[in-house]
This record gives structure tokens, sequence and C-alpha cells, in this order.
């Protein structure tokens, strides 16, 4: 924990209201304010305890709070290099560590994951009638059976899709983890939208995660290891920039200089990482849009909106499909739970902000949901299962824009 990052807080308390564990509970050790006095109570001397690593796990690492901070308080490098602490010193439960083995040592391994395929279109409906049960035996173990996706048909991309037309660029594309294997339908729709706006679009295969779930949690070991690999797999395939489509990957590979240092350091510079609504934004469009009639209710994502500054691009994007509407969604900045692994760690607190999530989007009227990042679709998906009635359908921004470049009649 870097004492001058800490000074750097002065308590305003600008930070409390766009806190989402504070909005909750109302508890100051459970604000930014009071997780950065308890990092100076540790770095001063006073040993790291179960309630504090507590505090600690309950943070969310949304980000909203440097959005918010009028100081520039560097809280998403503090909460990284705390987790790491607790990670290193705390003794957890029995119970806890297994989960927390079990979710490291399977969601950052495509091949793993791909594993889960089969099993898990299997026991689709299996899964939702035994969720309830267990949620009172192990709330982690129902979050994992009620998040868990409908399961779509693999989807094989080659290893370069050439450009439509005039190619303008070229560029690399993170296919993730998460978002490879059970979302690969958005992987498919982005690269065919940059393909139509004029790019040659590089997919190595031998990438693998980029390490922000791993980041995220403080276990920083392996996070270097997968980022390491997620460099040198672009710096073969030959390109300076990388589109990523997945919110928390993106953040994560911006920061890979600050992470790696030294010769990784130089060669993470080497390589820009920009999100797919950021980058089609400052490309500028080419290809013609086709109306898509409806109403969509955008969601920020909170790595794409707090920690990477990315909002008004994909309304901007979504915006220019003639006849589509862009509605609001309350409280965009709140977090809705996901927040990489909390939603499998803390599932109580992450079901309550689902839940409040779920309902702020509903009350758009909106006849579709827009998701930038993998977890927030699973979270929030299972949030509006809950509640029970007609699904609203969940998609991301580049199927949307993949839709009306096409020419189709509605969003697949």
């Amino acid at each position: 924990m870097d004492p001058e990052l800490i000074a750097d807080c002065v308590h305003c308390g600008f930070c409390l209201p766009t806190c989402p564990t504070y909005v909750l509970w109302g508890e100051e050790m459970d604000s930014p304010r009071g997780r950065i006095h308890l990092m100076g109570q540790h770095v001063g001397g006073t040993p790291l305890t179960p309630e504090m690593a507590g505090h600690f796990d309950a943070c969310l690492g949304c980000m909203a709070c440097v959005t918010a901070c009028p100081s520039g308080v560097r809280y998403d490098r503090l909460i990284e290099q705390t987790r790491a602490v607790v990670e290193r010193e705390h003794v957890r439960e029995p119970a806890d560590r297994a989960l927390r083995e079990i979710v490291f040592q399977l969601f950052p391994y495509p091949r793993r994951l791909r594993a889960l395929r089969l099993p898990l279109r299997l026991s689709a409906g299996a899964r939702r009638r035994i969720a309830p049960r267990l949620e009172r035996i192990n709330p982690s173990l129902a979050a994992m059976a009620g998040l868990a996706p409908d399961v779509p048909d693999r989807v094989r991309l080659p290893r370069r899709v050439r450009a439509v037309g005039r190619r303008r660029a070229t560029v690399g594309m993170l296919t993730g983890c998460v978002q490879g294997e059970f979302f690969p339908q958005v992987n498919a729709a982005t690269a065919r939208v940059l393909a139509m706006e004029g790019c040659d679009v590089v997919i190595p295969p031998s990438q693998g995660c980029c390490g922000a779930l791993s980041l995220h949690a403080g276990r920083e070991e392996q996070a270097v290891r997968l980022a390491r690999r997620t460099i040198a797999a672009f710096e073969r395939a030959g390109v300076d920039t990388v589109v990523v489509n997945a919110a928390g990957c993106g953040s994560t590979m911006k920061q890979y200089a600050e992470i790696l240092g030294g010769e990784w350091a130089e060669r993470a510079r080497a390589i820009r990482t920009a999100d797919l609504a950021e980058y089609l934004a400052a490309l500028g469009p080419v290809a013609p849009r086709h109306p898509l009639r409806l109403s969509v209710a955008y969601h920020d994502a909170c790595h794409l909106a707090h920690a990477q500054g990315i909002r008004s691009e994909p309304r901007t994007l979504l915006a220019a499909i003639p006849g589509l509407t862009v509605r609001e969604v309350a409280e965009a900045a709140v977090c809705c739970g996901s927040a990489g692994t909390y939603n499998l760690l803390q599932p109580e607190a992450a079901r309550e902000l689902g839940d409040r999530k779920a309902e702020r989007v509903l009350a758009t009227g909106a006849d579709l949901l827009v998701s930038a990042n993998p977890g927030c679709t699973m979270q929030i998906t299972a949030a509006l299962r809950r509640r029970g009635g007609p699904e609203l359908p969940v998609a991301h921004t580049a199927q949307v824009l993949d839709a009306s470049l096409r020419g189709l009649a509605k969003v697949p």
C-alpha cells in the first residue's frame, strides 16, 4: 500500500454517495474514505485483522469513487495493492479458500471454461430450479447456478478477417476468456463490425485471459503471468493496436505498463489498447447504417465508464443508428454488482445491487438492454430472471451495430 497515495485522500466524503456498499449499508468502513483510513492504519503498523480484510473484500472495485473524487485519489491502484496484501497476509477460512481456488483455476483459462459448455447446456433448466434451494445452503454456489448463461453454439473465428472495401487500419482483437467461451457471438459481431468499417482484424489463436480477474482480486503473480502472455501473443501477431470488447479486460490492459514495470512495461507501451466503442468513434463511420426500430437502455459498465472514462462514445454510436432510441438508466453510475468475481465471492451484496439495477433498467421501458461487459450481462440477466415475467433481451454494443450494418430486421 503506497503511503503517498493514501495521503492524497483528504477525507472530504464526496465518494460516499457514489460507493455501492456505502449506499447499501451506510457503514463508514465500507466506503472508499473508510477503507483508505484502514489502509493507513495498516501501513502505520496495525496488523491486518479479519475485520479489516472483510471491509476490503466487500469493495467492488467499481471505481465510481475515482470519478467522484475532487483530489484525484488513485483508489484504483490502492485497492489493487491492498488486495494483494490481503492475499499474502490474511488467512482465509477453508471454505473461502476453496471457493477462490475453484474460481481462479477455472475462469482465467478458456480451455477449462470450454469443458463446461456441454454440462451447462444440459443442466440449464435444472440449475435454475435448484438455485433457490442452494441459496440456503451456499449462496456462492447458488450464484454460480443462477449466473451461468445459456450457452450458444461455439463460433470459430479465423486468424484474420479482411476489411470490407478499402482497408483503413489493421488491428488485433482480444477474444477473452468468459467472452470467448460464453458469448462467442459478441466476438463474431465485433470482428464483422470492424471489418465493415475498413479494418483488417487479426485474431491470434494463442491468446488467453488478459489477467483482469486475477489483478482485481489481488492475485498478482497470476495476473502478471497472464498479462505477459497476452502481450507476447499480440507481438507475434504483428499489431500495434488491440481492440477490446469487454470493459474489465480493456481497463486492465491499459494498466499493463504500470503493473509490469521494466522491459515488459516498454513492451506493453508499444501496443495500444482501445475499447471497441472508443476505437470506432475515433475511426469514424464509413459503412451505411440501416434502421433498427427499437429503444435500448444503455448500461454503463464500471470499468468502461469509471476506469476508462468512456461514456459518450457508445451512446453516440447507438444514437447514430436510424430509428433507434437510447434511454438512460437511473443511477447509471452505481455498479450492478458483477465486478469481476464479486458476485461469486460476495453473493448477498451482489444480489442486492443486481436487483436494484434490474429495477432501474425495467423502469426505462426499453425493448433491449445494451451492455459492454460479459459479467454485467450475466449479472443483470440473472437479476431480471429472478423478477419473473417476460425476459428483457440483452445485447452487446457490437451486436446492435452489427445488425444495423448488415441490414437485419432485429438484433440477433
